[in-house]
């Protein structure tokens, strides 16, 4: 028969695990929010910033770089862009694994059954002036 006693301590095991796994994922968020990535293109002349969603958030054009053909100056662009957005991408994943790695394993949800068969366990015990 189950006892009581151990399902609480079970219980609480539980609790603590989700409850550290919940700082080391607000945690990731925070610093995700902070991540800044950084592309150039054109020798420099070209420069993107991405934040950790990979958004675009800057560009800024050296003028010498409007010297270029309207091709080369948008390809130049677009090559800062994914540079920084490539950067971004990498940092946020790095966060994200170790605050994954730090989070720990959750023990496997209750199921049916387990419950079950505990109420079931704690029924017969009052049924039978167990408890």
């Amino acid at each position: 028969m189950p006892d009581p006693r151990e399902d609480r301590l079970y219980l609480d095991q539980v609790v603590d695990q989700t409850r550290s796994a919940m700082r080391h994922l607000r945690e990731a968020q925070r610093q995700i929010a902070a991540v800044e990535g950084t592309g150039e293109a054109a020798q420099g002349m070209i420069r993107a910033v991405a934040d950790g969603r990979g958004t675009l958030t800057g560009v800024k054009i050296d003028p010498r770089a409007l010297r270029l053909d309207v091709a080369r100056l948008g390809a130049e662009v677009t090559a800062a862009v994914q540079a920084a957005q490539e950067e971004a991408a990498r940092r946020t994943g790095d966060i994200v694994a170790d605050a994954a790695g730090r989070a720990g394993t959750l023990p496997e949800p209750l199921d049916e059954r387990f419950v079950r068969d505990h109420v079931e366990s704690a029924a017969r015990e009052l049924y039978t002036g167990g408890l």
